[in-house]
């Protein structure tokens, strides 16, 4: 393969994804960039109807712009008194410009008088690898939790403060980077897109 094997491109310029991807690859010996490092590009449309639509659409845009082997991972909250909402409209849930603040109080406002119980919710993320010449990956990970009347913990991104993990008996913004990666829905398809990585590297 003729893609550039010292640096992997995360096609986001979200830094808790970047640092998440960063330290669950430490043992690799890459440079792991963000799209920070490409202001110039432009935003890649999500107007996928799945997560594994905009994951693909993300990694092999990218790939194909930057010429470097990159990954991408679309993610998003299922709630499931919602019918499964937001799905992949988590990110832009309380509309534009994108806010975490508003996103979680319109969750709230939309679960306003459901009990704990009746609160499942699951994340999930869709991790796509693209190489320069449109080899592509992808696997997927998943994890259930319940989501709670208010935000608890000072940690994480998104959702994380409402997202609570009953075997943890803590929110996902309560937990520290290494327990969140070991049980996150993105650290777990984040696992199985390492051995894959290893793969596309052993064959480079």
């Amino acid at each position: 393969m003729k893609f550039k094997t010292t640096k992997l491109l995360l096609a986001s310029k979200n830094q808790g994804k970047l640092e998440e991807l960063k330290v669950l690859l430490q043992e690799y010996p890459l440079e792991v960039i963000s799209l920070e490092e490409y202001p110039e590009l432009p935003e890649t449309i999500e107007d996928g109807k799945t997560f594994e639509e905009n994951a693909i659409k993300k990694a092999w845009e990218k790939a194909k712009e930057t010429g470097l082997l990159t990954i991408a991972d679309d993610s998003g909250l299922e709630v499931e008194a919602l019918g499964n909402k937001p799905g992949v409209y988590s990110a832009r849930f309380a509309g534009e410009p994108k806010s975490d603040k508003r996103n979680n109080q319109k969750l709230l406002s939309l679960l306003k008088g459901i009990p704990l119980e009746e609160r499942k919710a699951r994340f999930v993320s869709v991790i796509a690898i693209a190489t320069p010449e449109k080899k592509i990956y992808t696997v997927e990970g998943t994890c259930e939790g319940r989501i709670l009347f208010e935000e608890k913990g000072a940690g994480g991104f998104g959702y994380d403060p409402l997202f609570y993990f009953p075997d943890l008996n803590k929110t996902f913004a309560e937990l520290t980077l290494s327990e969140k990666n070991k049980v996150s829905h993105r650290g777990k398809a984040l696992r199985k897109a390492t051995q894959i990585l290893g793969d596309l590297f052993n064959r480079a």
